[in-house]
């Protein structure tokens, strides 16, 4: 995933911003700031960064639907259920008030005893989740009643004063990433923060961010999560804003470095691609490219996406020069891997068992063979020959074998690797020397380390040829196409072209 800041709009009267968000539908930004002052925005088409636009307010007119007047205290959260035919508006007094769509108010209670900061429907609107200022989040039913006080597990070992910066609970309306996944987060002002599968999850996904908080987000379908706030750097007192972005099971993804004294919200566009920074008197807004799991074969692209109606990933094999296309499904799909005429679907094998399967297809989704493998393929290659997944600690090579006539070389290849099998495992930090017999085949294989460190290897013996040792961590990684040249991404988004002698 790619991330970097895009546009820049100044609020008129330099009025400091407390809360940003984006239509899904429509694409209006509102902003509500200081003095009960607040904006309605529609943005232009994406451009070049611009730093002195000025925000123009809503020109129409405002319609009364329900007014709640107390005089006695203060708004702090507000949420519509999935489908927006109800609100829930808490106050810092205790107060809670459940509304129509339409303006009528469907019921009224106080929780005495209770200051209250934060409030979330569940995605099938039977449950409110509200988030107290001393930190405690409390469950009730969609009439008000009492059910238990939610556990919070990432606050173990956590000390001094704590407040909940934002609850978020993904609705599903756009599918999930893998069945059962972790959509309801809870995260708190010290950057510690939950992510669970429902409301009684007894084991939730903990992160500590490592920041000082202020707002969280889901995008439009779960699978990342946008959390804002600030970070202090290191050996100085100075802190800077940023947003870092997580999976639903915590793996971090990207960091945005953002520009200014204080961030303050959030807010994801409706399709996931952008985001919206509310930060002093200005909008930032950031482009996102994801990585979408797509790749090309045999005049074919091959891609997934989900359906919310739908647990599985819908694969697509799409025959681009006769425009027919091939569906199948798949459970957990973790990535797709293409080369030549053939692509390789690598999954989750089964909730059960800590396994992993990597499915070998032709251009038109037939599965030809499969393999199970007991590491996690956090990273897939292949080329005519062979397959390479790798996890944090090891790599897993398979040569597989299609119904087509072989080359004399292929023959040979064939024939020396079978000796040692086709499918084998090694750990990055074993020194593998690989057969002794015949000339080896200097087609390259790298691995990268957080490290920086970079291995070489040769294919199909699989010797550790070159270490490359690099000053920061790489996070993409590609050869040209004599395998002469590697080119490296680092987390800092710096290029750096590698070498390769003989």
């Amino acid at each position: 995933m790619f991330i970097y800041l895009s546009k820049k709009i100044a609020i008129p009267n330099n009025i400091h911003l407390k809360c940003v968000s984006w239509n899904k539908d429509q694409g209006f930004i509102a902003c509500g700031g200081d003095d009960d002052d607040a904006k309605l925005k529609g943005l232009a088409a994406p451009s070049n960064l611009s730093m002195n636009q000025t925000l123009e307010g809503h020109s129409g007119a405002w319609y009364e639907e329900m007014i709640n007047n107390r005089n006695k205290s203060v708004v702090r959260s507000m949420s519509w259920n999935a489908d927006g035919q109800k609100i829930c508006i808490v106050y810092e007094d205790g107060a809670v008030i459940v509304g129509s769509v339409d303006g009528n108010r469907i019921w009224g209670k106080e929780l005495k005893g209770n200051q209250l900061a934060h409030v979330a429907w569940s995605p099938d609107s039977k449950i409110l989740l509200f988030g107290m200022a001393n930190g405690e989040v409390q469950i009730y039913d969609n009439q008000g009643n009492f059910i238990v006080k939610m556990t919070i597990s990432c606050l173990s070992n956590a000390t001094g004063a704590i407040s909940i910066a934002g609850i978020h609970w993904y609705s599903g309306t756009g599918g999930y990433v893998e069945p059962d996944c972790p959509c309801l987060a809870i995260c708190f002002d010290n950057g510690r923060c939950q992510i669970m599968r429902y409301d009684n999850d007894e084991n939730p996904v903990c992160i500590d961010t490592l920041m000082n908080v202020v707002s969280i987000q889901w995008n439009h379908c779960g699978s990342v999560l946008a959390v804002a706030g600030s970070l202090r750097a290191a050996n100085q007192d100075k802190e800077f804003n940023v947003v870092q972005f997580y999976t639903p099971f915590g793996e971090h993804l990207r960091t945005l470095k953002v520009p200014g004294k204080q961030m303050t919200g959030v807010g994801w566009e409706g399709g996931g691609l952008r985001i919206g920074l509310a930060v002093d008197s200005y909008i930032y807004f950031a482009n996102i490219r994801p990585d979408y799991k797509w790749g090309y074969c045999c005049s074919t692209v091959v891609y997934a996406y989900t359906k919310p109606e739908r647990l599985e990933y819908c694969v697509v094999f799409w025959d681009t020069k006769n425009n027919e296309k091939f569906v199948k499904y798949v459970k957990s799909l973790m990535s797709i891997t293409t080369s030549g005429d053939f692509c390789i679907l690598a999954s989750k094998a089964d909730d059960t068992q800590p396994q992993y399967v990597l499915i070998l297809c032709n251009s038109i989704g037939t599965p030809l063979d499969s393999k199970y493998i007991d590491i996690d393929p956090l990273f897939v290659t292949m080329t005519k020959t062979h397959v390479i997944a790798a996890s944090k600690e090891a790599f897993y090579l398979w040569q597989y074998r299609v119904a087509k006539k072989l080359t004399a070389l292929e023959i040979n290849q064939v024939t020396r690797t079978k000796k040692e099998g086709r499918e084998r495992v090694y750990h990055i930090d074993s020194n593998p020397s690989g057969a002794n017999e015949g000339s080896p085949d200097f087609a390259k294989a790298f691995t990268g380390r957080e490290s920086g460190t970079i291995h070489r290897y040769s294919l199909p013996n699989v010797v550790l040829l070159h270490k490359y040792t690099l000053n920061n961590r790489a996070y993409y990684l590609s050869l040209n196409c004599n395998s002469r040249q590697a080119l490296n991404v680092f987390m800092q988004i710096q290029l750096v072209a590698l070498h390769i002698y003989y």
